[in-house]
């Protein structure tokens, strides 16, 4: 693959956002990796508005990572709260899954909070009922808190479930050199 390229998401990245999570979470197109919630959930995962929203909070950066003969194939979403750094929509390409790309993803965004916003501290939800997804943040330093998060049921922004068993756990992990 050619240069890959680490920036900050920009409004014209949108439309290639949307597309980019949507194959790394739903649909058939998602089954080509191993970070699908398919089985889990129909519908979308993102919309366009969720992201314009996102773009435009000054406590959030989406990251990406641009290949110059593929366009986007990484993403993830950093969110400032008073006591951490939320990292969210950790996004590959499902063809490219398996390959880095994730690793690097973590790293840049644990810099990022470090960095930018002075975070000693990262947090992050992974659906209860992906224990291999859970298993591979925790090779990467997560450790999980015993805490856990509702599923937001009815509200189809985040999908429809195909199961009335969903929540999250919530995951985290020290920033401080």
């Amino acid at each position: 693959m050619s240069m890959r390229t680490w920036r900050q998401a920009i409004e014209a990245d949108i439309p290639a956002l949307e597309a980019l999570i949507e194959s790394a979470y739903r649909g058939d197109a998602s089954r080509a990796g191993w970070t699908t919630e398919a089985d889990l959930l129909g519908g979308n995962r993102i919309s366009q508005t969720m992201l314009a929203e996102t773009l435009a909070d000054p406590d959030q950066q989406m990251l990406v990572c641009a290949a110059e003969d593929a366009g986007l194939i990484a993403c993830v979403t950093l969110q400032k709260r008073p006591d951490y750094g939320y990292i969210g929509t950790v996004s590959v390409r499902p063809t490219l899954q398996g390959g880095g790309l994730g690793r690097d993803i973590l790293a840049r965004s644990e810099d990022w909070l470090r960095q930018h916003w002075g975070l000693s501290l990262a947090r992050m939800t992974v659906i209860a009922q992906r224990p291999e997804l859970i298993a591979w943040y925790q090779r990467r330093g997560y450790h999980d808190t015993g805490e856990t998060a509702p599923f937001p049921y009815g509200d189809t922004r985040f999908g429809a479930p195909k199961r009335d068993d969903l929540y999250f756990c919530v995951l985290e992990k020290s920033l401080a050199a």
